[in-house]
């Protein structure tokens, strides 16, 4: 599943000078959690969050070693909190660089990102420019796909576009999120990366594999088996 199939299209977002209070009112105002930060031209220039304008509620100096003393004596730029907790516009109060994805990646390449770095949020970019924004509840809500469409998203994208495995060569059965998996591969390496990919499928609780291989390409004898010209 890519991206492009879970993100919002029509994506609130604001410029870098506008006023502080007015990210609050909109994210209030529609219940969101934070906004890209665009210029004239739609690229993104950052993220702006609840937890950045909660920076304006919080001590610069409270938790940092020495306390006052040492805020007073070192430069403001030890402490990040500092700059936002002062700021009066989105330019100074934003996260930036904004981290983002494009619409073609996948969702497993989105939960992972998000995982990482310990956002809620990707501005989703298209030739530099902001097309849509990706949650976590969006990924979330993946997870309540129908095994119907998790069996058609595994045929057709991982077996057919990604491996080009005929259809033929591997049975897909899907119950509960639980796939099973059945036939026979060329080598042993094809299996575990089907494996992979299929275990990757949003929505897929475990995956159970019996499927055989004819060369198993982890060992010595089976490299040169494969190196073997075609009589």
């Amino acid at each position: 599943m890519k991206v492009r199939e879970l993100m919002t299209r029509r994506v609130l977002s604001i410029g870098p000078e506008a006023p502080i209070k007015d990210v609050a009112k909109i994210l209030v105002q529609n219940r969101i959690s934070g906004l890209p930060v665009c210029d004239i031209a739609g690229h993104v220039l950052g993220v702006i969050s609840e937890g950045d304008i909660l920076y304006k509620e919080h001590d610069p100096t409270e938790g940092s070693r020495g306390g006052l003393l040492a805020w007073m004596s070192n430069s403001t730029s030890r402490y990040p909190g500092y700059t936002k907790s002062r700021a009066l516009a989105v330019r100074s109060a934003m996260t930036a660089p904004a981290l983002t994805i494009a619409p073609y990646q996948s969702v497993s390449d989105a939960a992972r990102l998000m995982a990482k770095h310990g956002v809620n949020r990707l501005p989703v970019v298209k030739d530099d420019k902001l097309v849509g924004i990706i949650t976590r509840a969006d990924l979330v809500r993946a997870f309540t796909r129908t095994d119907s469409e998790i069996e058609r998203e595994i045929d057709e994208d991982v077996l057919e576009r990604t491996l080009w495995i005929e259809a033929d060569r591997v049975e897909v059965e899907v119950a509960d999120g639980v796939v099973r998996l059945h036939g026979t591969l060329h080598t042993r390496s094809d299996v575990e990366l089907l494996c992979r990919l299929v275990a990757r499928v949003p929505g897929v609780s475990s995956v159970e594999s019996t499927v055989r291989w004819q060369i198993d390409d982890t060992t010595r004898r089976g490299r040169r088996e494969l190196e073997r010209p075609l009589t």
